[in-house]
Formats: C-alpha cells, structure tokens, sequence
C-alpha cells in the first residue's frame, strides 16, 4: 500500500492534522486485525480528485461510515481528508454520547 502514495503524501482527519507517509502508517495502519472488510458506497471522480464514502465492518459486529477525500498526483495518492461517520451496529445508528 506504501507505494500508491506520493512521497509527500499527507493525511488528516478529525483526530490527525497533515500527518506524513510515515505517521499515517503508524497511527492509521498498526493494527488491521480488527477490520472484517470495507464496502464501497459511492465513489465521485473529477479529475485527479475523488470523494468515496465506505462502511467499515470490524470483526466483532461493529461497524462505522466514513467519507475521504483523494487528491492524486503523478499516479499516487497525494492527500486523503477523512471524515468520521457514526458508529453502527447490526445496520443501526449507535447512540452519540452529548
């Protein structure tokens, strides 16, 4: 997966500002033993940007909807912003602590 990003390569999201290639790796990346699978929702291309919101399906039965923003240079991945979506559960929306 390394090699589809650029080498200046950044990510954000709501808990991560301008993380490098490294960092993302690290935070992000670490522990994928609990994700079951994503399934693709939508996908919006234009140009070398693209919207694609996804559900993640974690082993244990939870799951959440996220939407990410690429920006794509020279082939690779050169930005992602994450947005969080609500956690779910047996295809319901889990409460949102106030």
């Amino acid at each position: 997966m390394s090699d589809a990003l650029a080498d200046d390569f950044r990510f954000t999201s709501p808990f991560d500002d301008d993380l490098d290639k490294a960092a993302y790796f690290e935070r992000c990346w670490r522990d994928t033993g609990w994700i079951a699978r994503h399934d693709i929702e939508r996908i919006f291309v234009r140009g070398d940007e693209a919207f694609v919101t996804y559900c993640c399906l974690a082993t244990d039965g939870r799951s959440f909807r996220n939407t990410e923003f690429f920006t794509f240079a020279g082939g690779k991945v050169r930005r992602i912003e994450v947005y969080f979506g609500a956690a779910r559960q047996d295809g319901r929306f889990l409460p949102q602590p106030r």
